[in-house]
């Protein structure tokens, strides 16, 4: 027979696996154990006492006591024949017939009860720990209780818990004290840029205000140190993933809810068949063994000694069953009396400052509600790492240990503009120690989903220009004042128009905005800009977007906006009416917008000084007759478009001192252009020019001529009386000579030959004073065949010249 222990082993589980135990899990274990022991208990009786002993049943009768004598008086001779009997059995027949009876007369309950019940008992204990066995749900069972156990002890959850707990320590002081106007937490950025605001101080009777420095003290927590910060940020990682592992089904609920059913119809089927046979164990038994040719009779009586301890255990065993089923009757009411297929931190939300704990769905809910059942705290633990609020915080500190002021001071640079910058590009968030950088100028904050801007902003006085590149950022109140009336320079880059947030259009002292990104998607084709009318001091706009329309609400600051830029992406701009709104645009940029004609929105903007039409369609430009009403045009740029040929009614435009024709169609040079005596900048590169008109000499103040990448075969000598010229761009033509006259280029500080048909140079080059060899754009093997004078006098410091130049 089975050993206790060894048969109790079915119902061993991992000790970890206890917190997923409820109650009633529990208590049926023990009530199994103890159908097993009433299982062992009886089976090793009835292997060690169990037999029946067997009489034979005599067939004659005492006939003498039934018939008196004639005389009316006993017969005692008879008597005294008839007081024994004898039955002619010995010891082995007496054996074999207990033997014979103890399987024809007992009844087959009597004899198989202990094992029956064994049976049933490994049933039942197999059935309530199946879920822990199965493969396709012990694997998500392991490891939702090692996450959780590793949760539940992370250094991360108490220093979470523990700032919750100080929190709502705060609130209860200031309620107590009356002061609810005073922050709940009280940092020193956060009161930097009021110091004259009251704020609390902590004595001895209590509150006091003052105008001092704050002096809060928030209850200190436990600081992580870079081993436990990486194990936590390890944590909402493996969390995450089986948070999408196990929601996407729910097979570990329906497998528990299986079992249960099954132990529920088990229980009725033993209860319903055990009930019949308790009237079946008894002490007497007749016995017909039908062996009369052995023994000489035919029916025996026989007592089975384990009788009355049978029928004892089977009663005790039935009222066991009967428990055992009741609690597994109220563990299907339970199962189906809530939706355990749905799980709420309602609680935990209300009683801690993590108010974005998200709800559960599934397998993942329904082993929350297991492990409630055995210690609701370990839920509450748990929620720390399925809130946003606490990962963003976690990664703060990580973000705050890595990126010190020593390391952010590292990255700082200087652009173009010598100007101080931070380029932030793809951190979990804004390190504290950038708004220590008081004399940045620009700070660039690039794929940063989480980007918060505290109130320590304000200590950035020089900070003037923010770019936010797919960085939704959060400002709070006092940073929001600050940037309101500091900021001048703002660029947005975005997918969404969500992402560009709401503050921005609240910028009142802003100068100029930058916004980059598609205004036509699918997500944004409902959505339009919010009013930009806040924007008051705004002066330079400009979008790169794929617009089929300039939206309506850019009119809200049409009238202060001085420069326009819209780059289209090549979408075609249809809709050009609010241009004539635009009444103070100086400068207006419309790039790769599909335009085939100059639009005529344009000629309404009489303070236009500067129009770019670059990257457009424009075959023909004849509308620039009208531009003789923009009294002050002066430069007009319209390269890269299909221009065929230039009108002679540019002459019309007086003031006009740059004029942008490259990467063109132009295969003449009309004598109209060389009367405009402004011009300062002719560019017709990259086009099909085949000559320089002699005409070109009139232009006197002509200081950049770029003829790049034409047809042009030789320079007229009339070109070298532009004495003002300082760039003068000839690459890539058909030039074999270059004039002696160039020495009268006195000015010229950048020359361009690479390209072209030429075998030497000319040695008047080293009178062309201001003319280094970096600005002279030539084969290697030209220059190296001047003079040697010449090549000296080019290869001359050009620090000083230069500056005497410019």
């Amino acid at each position: 027979m089975f050993t206790l222990a060894e048969v109790a082993s079915l119902n061993d589980i991992q000790p970890t696996y206890r917190i997923l135990k409820p109650w009633w899990d529990v208590f049926m274990d023990y009530l199994a154990v103890v159908m097993l022991m009433v299982a062992i208990f009886a089976g090793t009786m009835q292997l060690t006492k169990d037999q029946v002993v067997c009489l034979p049943v005599l067939q004659s009768t005492v006939n003498s006591k039934a018939q008196p004598s004639a005389s009316g008086k006993a017969d005692f001779t008879t008597v005294e024949t008839t007081t024994g009997r004898k039955t002619n059995l010995d010891f082995q027949q007496y054996v074999f017939i207990n033997q014979m009876c103890y399987h024809l007369a007992l009844p087959w309950y009597s004899k198989y009860f202990p094992y029956l019940v064994l049976i049933h008992t490994i049933i039942l204990i197999v059935s309530s720990n199946f879920w822990f066995k199965y493969p396709k749900t012990c694997s998500k069972i392991e490891h939702f209780v090692s996450i959780l156990g590793k949760c539940f002890e992370s250094p991360w959850t108490t220093k979470a818990l523990s700032e919750t707990a100080c929190e709502d320590s705060e609130e209860n002081k200031q309620r107590l004290t009356g002061a609810q106007s005073l922050p709940k937490y009280v940092s020193t950025s956060s009161d930097e840029g009021s110091p004259s605001a009251s704020t609390p101080m902590i004595t001895k009777s209590g509150f006091k205000f003052s105008a001092d420095k704050p002096m809060i003290e928030v209850p200190s927590v436990t600081i992580l140190d870079k081993k436990d910060g990486e194990q936590a940020k390890a944590l909402f990682e493996k969390v995450r993933k089986f948070r999408a592992h196990v929601e996407d089904s729910d097979l570990i609920y329906k497998l528990y809810v299986g079992q249960t059913v099954i132990k529920t119809v088990k229980f009725i089927f033993i209860l319903c068949y055990t009930a019949n046979f308790v009237n079946t164990i008894s002490f007497e038994h007749i016995c017909n063994p039908k062996v009369e040719h052995l023994i000489g009779y035919t029916q025996f009586e026989c007592t089975h000694n384990m009788a009355y301890m049978l029928k004892k255990l089977l009663i005790s065993y039935i009222s066991l069953i009967c428990v055992y089923g009741f609690i597994c009757l109220y563990t299907l009411f339970w199962l189906f009396r809530i939706p355990l297929k749905e799980y709420s931190f309602e609680k935990v939300r209300e009683e801690s400052s993590f108010s974005d704990i998200p709800d559960v769905k599934n397998d993942f809910a329904f082993l929350l509600h297991m492990v409630d059942q055995y210690d609701q705290l370990y839920s509450k633990r748990f929620g720390v790492f399925l809130s946003e609020v606490s990962e963003n915080k976690l990664r703060e500190i990580s973000l705050n240990h890595e990126w010190t002021f020593e390391k952010l001071r590292q990255h700082v640079s200087r652009n173009a503009q010598d100007k101080q910058e931070l380029h932030l590009f793809m951190l979990s968030g804004v390190p504290d120690a950038v708004f220590d950088l008081t004399d940045l100028d620009v700070l660039k904050l690039e794929l940063i989903p989480e980007a918060k801007i505290p109130a320590k902003i304000s200590q950035m006085t020089n900070l003037q220009e923010l770019h936010l590149c797919h960085c939704p950022a959060k400002v709070e109140q006092t940073a929001f004042s600050f940037l309101r009336d500091h900021l001048r320079c703002l660029h947005v880059k975005f997918t969404d128009v969500a992402e560009i947030p709401a503050w921005v259009y609240l910028l009142k002292n802003l100068r100029e905005l930058y916004l980059i990104g598609n205004l036509n998607s699918e997500n944004n084709k409902m959505i339009g800009l919010e009013s930009l009318r806040e924007l008051r001091h705004l002066k330079i706009l400009h979008v790169k977007s794929n617009l089929t329309k300039i939206p309506p609400n850019i009119t809200d600051v049409a009238p202060h906006l001085t420069k326009l830029v819209i780059h289209n992406d090549g979408t075609k701009l249809v809709v050009l009416n609010s241009l004539k709104k635009m009444t103070n645009v100086a400068e207006l940029e419309l790039q790769n917008c599909e335009l085939e004609r100059i639009p005529h929105a344009i000629f309404s903007l009489s303070n236009l000084q500067e129009l770019d039409l670059k990257s457009n369609s424009i075959r023909t430009i004849e509308e620039i007759i009208s531009f003789q009403h923009l009294k002050r045009l002066t430069c007009l740029k319209l390269w890269h478009n299909k221009i065929v040929n230039i009108p002679s009614s540019i002459t019309h435009i007086k003031n006009l001192e740059s004029l942008y024709l490259s990467n063109n169609k132009l295969e003449s040079l009309p004598a109209a252009v060389f009367s405009l005596q402004k011009l300062r900048c002719l560019d017709v590169s990259y086009n099909s020019i085949a000559l320089i008109p002699v005409e070109i000499g009139l232009l006197q103040n002509l200081q950049h001529f770029h003829i790049t990448g034409n047809k042009v075969d030789t320079l007229p000598k009339q070109l070298f009386k532009c004495v003002k010229l300082r760039t003068l761009s000839l690459g890539q033509n058909c030039i074999t000579s270059i004039p002696d006259k160039v020495s009268q280029l006195l000015q010229l500080t950048h020359l361009e030959l690479k390209g072209n048909c030429l075998d030497r140079l000319p040695a008047t080059l080293g009178q062309c004073q201001l003319l280094r060899k970096s600005g002279l754009v030539v084969e290697d093997h030209l220059f190296d065949a001047l003079p040697s004078e010449v090549k000296e006098v080019l290869n001359q410091d050009t620090s000083i010249p230069f500056a005497n130049g410019i």
